[in-house]
């Protein structure tokens, strides 16, 4: 009886808990786009758990399938397969880029070999790969369209590429290196953020002769929001790139490009022993794969096709450019040493500070004197009318749709006639749980 009590409380507890997942229900919010005002931390690995669980027994019943591999029952079944991973796993890795922190790597670490494994499960599956096989060699004579042809071409594309034509002893050799570098990658990852994060410049007032006003009250406001007393620069673009462009402190400049420039290469985040795991990983693939290089393997779908239409480029661009960047060189050397009225070598940390100082003399031009025409909200209606003025798009600002930072804002786009696009979530500032770079 006992038993039976417990039994039934844990059903009960796991459907309490189920129902109160996001990732589990549909999304009551315009479009259906994430809850991230009810999204906790706590919510992922269990979502993940069910996803994977839910996408192996769909793959299953596609292979397990008696009938004549179709376009239908076997391409379009995968391709329409797995919406609660790509659900749970969009939001995770979005955020785990742009608003990160420790827990979310933790999960990260968890989950990852859990993915690469099912991954693998996937695309390692011999009698799901003879169905694809099927079809992809009845190709010429299915009557597919042209994002139906794609489609099967990408899908089996993908399997071959993931190791779906090796021996079993390949494979199992696959499975170990894919689930090395997925791991290796994540690392790489965390460490710069981290790194990055790790470096801060206290200074005084003293110390920011040459920056102007709109530096100095970023760097006193990030002070304030670090709890330190003075003025703080870092290794995010917005304050690096200004020190270095205005600092007229030689010694300071080249400390916070040396920080910038040695990130990870000692210490607690060093990545130099992850960068050369990683090449001799992917190479152990490439080879694996029957390419003798990585770049042989990754390009071949590329416009460079191969490594030597690479350096082709790079030697075209060379010869166009290496004329004009000495020439620019000489004249931002003379003019540093007119400057100066001393000898002085320009040094890589010296390039943005001369540089700036030339164009403002020979021009009478600076970026402080184009800032009020850049300020944020101006680039925004700029950006969007032109959007609109090419493609006919608008964009109507959306309060009602959550965001996952108070800094996002959300986007309601619209075609020509008016007809729903998608949303736009936009996110301009850097903050400790988000890595530099492009973005979507």
């Amino acid at each position: 009886m006992k038993k039976s009590i417990l039994f039934i409380l844990t059903v009960i507890i796991c459907n309490m808990t189920q129902a109160a997942n996001p990732f589990f229900q549909t999304y009551k919010t315009p479009y259906q786009t994430p809850p991230f005002d009810k999204i906790q931390t706590g919510h992922y690995e269990p979502a993940f758990e069910k996803a994977i669980k839910e996408h192996t027994a769909e793959i299953d019943k596609i292979t397990e399938n008696k009938a004549v591999p179709t376009f239908q029952n076997t391409i379009e079944a995968i391709e329409r397969s797995g919406k609660l991973l790509d659900k749970v796993s969009s939001v995770f890795f979005n955020l785990l880029s742009a608003e990160s922190n420790d827990e979310m790597m933790s999960i990260s670490q968890r989950i990852q070999p859990k993915l690469t494994e099912h991954g693998n499960n996937i695309k390692l599956n011999a009698k799901l790969f003879e169905r694809v096989k099927t079809v992809y060699n009845q190709k010429n004579n299915l009557g597919l369209n042209t994002e139906q042809m794609r489609l099967l071409e990408n899908t089996y594309e993908s399997f071959v590429n993931s190791g779906a034509n090796l021996s079993d002893n390949d494979k199992a050799k696959y499975r170990e290196l894919s689930s090395k570098l997925s791991m290796l990658t994540l690392k790489f990852g965390q460490n710069v953020l981290k790194a990055t994060n790790a470096y801060e410049k206290v200074l005084t007032e003293e110390q920011l002769e040459g920056l102007p006003a709109s530096v100095r009250e970023a760097a006193a406001a990030k002070a304030k929001q670090k709890g330190k007393t003075g003025y703080v620069v870092d290794l995010t673009a917005p304050s690096y790139g200004p020190f270095l462009k205005y600092s007229s402190d030689r010694n300071l400049r080249e400390e916070l490009f040396l920080a910038y420039s040695t990130r990870c290469m000692s210490g607690e985040f060093d990545n130099t022993g992850l960068i050369n795991e990683i090449v001799n990983t992917r190479l152990e693939i490439a080879n694996l794969l029957g390419y003798k290089t990585y770049a042989d393997q990754v390009l071949r779908k590329r416009m460079a096709k191969n490594s030597d239409g690479v350096y082709q480029l790079l030697n075209e661009l060379l010869n166009a450019y290496k004329p004009t960047a000495l020439q620019e060189y000489r004249e931002v050397q003379g003019f540093a040493l007119g400057m100066e009225k001393k000898n002085i070598i320009i040094m890589p940390y010296d390039w943005s500070y001369y540089s700036e100082k030339l164009k403002d003399a020979k021009f009478n031009l600076n970026e402080e004197m184009v800032r009020p025409y850049f300020e944020l909200e101006n680039v925004k209606r700029g950006v969007f009318g032109l959007a609109t003025d090419l493609y006919g798009i608008t964009f109507r600002k959306n309060t009602k749709i959550p965001v996952y930072n108070p800094e996002v804002e959300a986007f309601e786009v619209f075609d020509k006639n008016g007809g729903f696009l998608a949303v736009l979530y936009t996110d301009f500032h850097p903050r400790a749980g988000k890595r530099p770079g492009a973005w979507m």
